[in-house]
């Protein structure tokens, strides 16, 4: 096969190396790991056990009709028996198990995706609707998958001849809750080492998922679940933004020696772990996590976060809208409040409440703004469902009793929002105290300083605050006007442009005049280029996903703060692009 070469969105830095799997919607709603080959004949056994049981299934039903009943029903029974017994059914997932060494269900709607896709090109309506046949036979199957003894995901201990390659997700597009689902089904045997989307932009949250995976991706392809084909061998350059198909052997190699050389540059950094994170002129910097899960906290440790500063807590509610499972009820959100509390064993946790919306919907089969980023989201939507708000805001009191909470007010823009937060917080307290539940009564309450409106009216907040925490994504995006999903705007979206720099330092300075911590807890936190940048606005307290800790530390480690202040300033000055970014690339490489 011929090699070419994709060029797109850097989201994720690293180097993979392995095989496409093409993703589709369908294929997200089951269990994917790859099977060891002294298995493979045990999961093509279960695959054909599953066939056998729906066709005696439809043999029942069939017996089981009574006389009067429509003939159509008789011929519809018919039909799926005739579709079950096909062979692209019966025996094609079998050969994709052999060959790709998938699991059974992951096979099967492999194979059923295929089929599905040659319909759609049938001219003739009635023979292209027989898809939806197909389809209902193989949730037959699934469903007695699903059911039966499905194995685990397999381990493969390091350097197993017979650990197959290792997959790279290829789709025109993952949502933040599905990227989550790829951690959850896949632990840390996960058999997915990248990912590469048509659509997406540098700060997007599946982008900011990608991140917290520590796995490579690359986003805004436009057509690269198209041109990529199901199992060519691929290399993502998370660095570069650079996605090559069907590598030559001496690329193929080059990349190998790169790969080496980064995992050799990570073990560096592990020696990092345990020293502070303390300037050349002694000044201790607070360096947190951002986390999804309370399952994060162990990673989080691991690194060497002094606490978590960004907990967020909408994915606790993803795919569970009113066509999914309910919102989770207030005791299942505390005991995970309070398993994340536990786990940060006295650390603070800053919860931020949830935060739904423009590429967070709590239900993706809805759809009614017109622009959701500037629609009903975050706070305005909590404010909205005051008894959803409640319940959650119960959940994270209750929480406080086994350690320190800190609750984080996502989209604050105006004085009215703020003293109804405050006031439902006051209720929610009220309501502990009446119902004799112990919570701590001296929770800090801080806002998300992420609407322009609200770094240029810190004055209201610092008066109602106890601290803030700079939300750089939503901030960039709404001062220069890009939608950050978008890729095709995304190359607009720049940290660096001065009105951000400048909206943020003032937005430090404001805070640190009135006593009150002031966080970065957006993607600039854990940019290690911008670093120092930030340093020398007056940064004490970032928060990052844990993978980008130790980096952010080295640069801190071997910062000199007086010389970075100095220069920044004259950055802050600054307002030509160019200007800027070779002077921000001179503080990077200060010594």
């Amino acid at each position: 096969m011929a090699s070419f070469t994709l060029h797109g969105i850097p989201v994720s830095r690293g180097i993979s190396i392995g095989r496409a799997h093409l993703l589709t919607p369908a294929a997200l709603d089951v269990k994917h790991y790859l099977v060891p080959e002294e298995q493979v004949e045990a999961e093509v056994a279960r695959l054909q056990d599953a066939i056998a049981e729906v066709h005696r299934g439809l043999q029942a039903l069939w017996t089981e009709l009574p006389k009067d009943a429509p003939t159509e029903l008789g011929a519809f029974i018919d039909v799926h028996a005739l579709i079950l017994s096909d062979p692209m059914i019966s025996e094609a997932p079998l050969d994709i198990i052999r060959t790709r060494h998938y699991n059974a269900e992951w096979a099967l709607v492999t194979q059923i995706d295929e089929l599905s896709s040659q319909f759609d090109e049938i001219e003739d309506e009635y023979l292209r609707e027989r898809k939806h046949d197909i389809q209902q036979v193989a949730e037959r199957v699934l469903k007695v998958l699903m059911g039966s003894a499905s194995a685990m995901p397999p381990s493969f201990p390091a350097g197993e001849d017979h650990a197959p390659p290792s997959m790279i997700v290829v789709a025109h597009d993952i949502s933040p809750a599905d990227m989550l689902a790829f951690r959850d089904r896949d632990g840390e045997n996960r058999s997915f080492i990248g990912f590469v989307t048509d659509v997406g932009g540098q700060n997007s949250h599946t982008a900011i998922v990608a991140r917290s995976l520590d796995i490579p991706a690359v986003v805004g392809l436009s057509q690269a679940s198209r041109l990529i084909e199901q199992d060519d061998w691929v290399i993502i350059d998370g660095d570069a933004g650079v996605v090559i198909c069907n590598p030559s052997q001496l690329v193929l190699e080059q990349y190998r020696a790169r790969q080496a050389a980064l995992i050799k540059a990570r073990k560096r950094l592990l020696k990092l772990k345990k020293t502070p994170a303390v300037t050349k002129d002694g000044t201790a910097i607070t360096l947190l996590a951002n986390i999804e899960l309370p399952d994060d906290c162990p990673g989080a440790l691991e690194a060497g976060a002094m606490g978590v500063g960004l907990f967020r807590s909408e994915f606790l509610f993803m795919g569970r809208g009113p066509n999914g499972l309910k919102v989770p009820g207030e005791d299942e959100q505390f005991e995970q409040y309070r398993k994340a509390v536990v786990a940060m064993k006295g650390r603070p946790v800053t919860i931020r409440t949830l935060d739904v919306g423009a590429d967070k919907p709590l239900d993706p089969t809805e759809h009614t703004a017109l622009n959701p980023a500037l629609g009903l989201r975050a706070i305005r939507y909590c404010l909205a469902e005051p008894q959803l708000f409640l319940t959650q805001l119960r959940a994270i009191l209750r929480a406080s009793a086994y350690g320190k909470v800190r609750i984080l007010i996502p989209m604050l823009a105006h004085a009215f929002e703020i003293d109804q937060t405050l006031a439902m917080i006051e209720q929610a307290k009220a309501q502990l105290r009446a119902e004799g539940v112990k919570y701590d009564p001296g929770v800090e309450v801080g806002a998300m300083i992420e609407i322009p409106a609200a770094a240029l009216a810190l004055p209201m907040f610092v008066k109602r605050m106890q601290f803030l925490s700079i939300g750089t994504n939503d901030l960039i995006q709404y001062l220069l006007a890009i939608d950050r999903v978008d890729y095709e705007v995304a190359h607009l979206y720049n940290p660096l442009h001065p009105a951000v720099l400048n909206l943020i330092a003032h937005t430090i300075a404001t805070g640190h005049k009135a006593g009150l911590d002031v966080a970065v807890c957006g993607e600039m936190a854990g940019d290690p280029k911008l670093t120092r940048l930030l340093l020398g606005m007056g940064l004490r307290e970032f928060s990052m996903h844990p993978a980008q800790l130790l980096a952010v530390k080295q640069e801190i480690l071997n910062s000199d703060l007086a010389a970075i202040t100095t220069r920044t300033r004259r950055i802050l000055r600054a307002v030509e692009p160019d200007e800027i970014a070779a002077a921000v690339e001179q503080l990077q490489n200060l010594g």
